[in-house]
């Protein structure tokens, strides 16, 4: 499992490792035709829809990126893949997620950013990619762990970051 810890200072470098991360994930996912599962934990205020927006506005997308706590999930459609942002903080049940076809989301090639994955463990696919975000005095901690990513694709996000 490749692994890293990243410390962020500021909103910028959060949205710039979002963008890192997009290049290479968007290209594994065209590659492989398939969805790729990332899991962004952490408390309210650590960076997840800060990530996300990076993430999403590296893609293409021209517009406001926010965070889907109401509606659950935001859908951006690119030439080849697409990108759903998931918030599931206001989830109450699991089990509603099986009403909105989940499964549905997870069967073509796309990225799936997931913010509180844990409140329906189970009804989603395991992560391919996972990042703990972390308050750490004046910046945030980044900590990604993935099984899908090579030692060189870990070092290319170190790399872009600096």
């Amino acid at each position: 499992m490749a692994s890293l810890t990243l410390n962020l200072k500021g909103q910028e470098k959060t949205e710039q490792f979002g963008s890192v991360v997009a290049k290479i994930l968007t290209d594994i996912c065209q590659k492989q035709q398939k969805a790729i599962c990332v899991y962004l934990d952490g408390d309210l205020g650590a960076g997840k829809t800060t990530f996300s927006r990076g993430f999403i506005q590296s893609c293409g997308f021209k517009g406001v990126v926010r965070s889907p706590t109401y509606t659950l999930v935001e859908s951006y459609d690119f030439d080849n893949y697409k990108v759903y942002h998931f918030d599931l903080y206001r989830l109450l049940d699991p089990e509603e997620l099986e009403y909105m076809g989940i499964r549905d989301y997870f069967a073509k090639a796309c990225v799936c950013l997931i913010e509180w994955p844990s409140k329906a463990l189970g009804y989603i696919p395991k992560s391919d990619f996972v990042i703990s975000f972390d308050y750490d005095k004046q910046s945030r901690k980044a900590m990604i762990e993935s099984n899908l990513l090579t030692e060189t694709d870990i070092q290319s996000i170190s790399a872009n970051l600096s």
